[in-house]
């Protein structure tokens, strides 16, 4: 995601009833939903989210089911966001950096050089993949999707960038049980980006200040 963000992602015992029988015939409904399906009732209904992720980079593979083949580097780390454009992406392993926005302003924290990136955000979101999960609803503007099978019970969805200025040829997003459970990320070089997500909380509490990025003491600046 790094070089994603660089580039340019919840009385009465008849009623009780009723409410357990449609809680069963809603989870029946997204077990068995499309990775479309899915995707677009993620973004309707997820507006906020916290969670922790994997991320390895990859050669170029075939299919995302196979994306576990060639696996290098590994990082790891945790991510906050509230769309459109808030989010705080941090890197913990195996080194420090953070990538937050706060709907105006993209922050890039580099904790070992204690150097400061700053960059307007502008339209970088766009057809970027970081625009799935950060950005607004209208993903249909940016981009052109098509179901792409089931894989170890994952449902996955490919996204093709509508612009062709973009450094992306494909992204593939990996749903299972209305749940995000992956990313996988095709760039023009023939590279791939795997991420893949956990204890993801849906919609939590957030402070007003969330968002705001406080340029630690004694840090270099760059306006970028």
């Amino acid at each position: 995601m790094q070089s994603v963000l660089r580039s340019a992602l919840r009385s009465g015992s008849n009623t009780v009833k009723v409410v357990v029988f449609g809680a069963s015939l809603l989870l029946a409904s997204q077990a068995f939903a499309s990775g479309t399906e899915q995707l677009k009732a993620f973004i309707a209904q997820v507006h906020a989210a916290h969670g922790n992720f994997v991320q390895r980079e990859v050669k170029a593979l075939s299919k995302a089911a196979s994306a576990t083949q060639g696996m290098a580097a590994r990082l790891s780390g945790t991510f906050t966001f509230a769309r459109p454009g808030k989010f705080i992406w941090s890197y913990e392993k195996p080194y420090a950096q953070v990538l937050q926005a706060d709907g105006d302003k993209l922050y890039v924290y580099d904790k070992d050089l204690n150097q400061v990136t700053i960059r307007s955000l502008g339209n970088a979101l766009g057809a970027s993949p970081a625009a799935i999960l950060f950005g607004s609803n209208d993903l249909d503007k940016n981009f052109t999707s098509r179901d792409a099978g089931v894989k170890d019970g994952i449902d996955w969805l490919e996204l093709t960038p509508k612009a062709q200025d973009t450094q992306f040829q494909q992204v593939g997003i990996g749903f299972k049980n209305g749940n995000l459970e992956a990313m996988e990320l095709h760039d023009v070089f023939g590279n791939v980006t795997l991420l893949t997500f956990s204890n993801i909380e849906k919609n939590p509490p957030l402070k007003p200040d969330q968002f705001k990025f406080i340029v630690p003491k004694g840090a270099d600046v760059i306006n970028g």
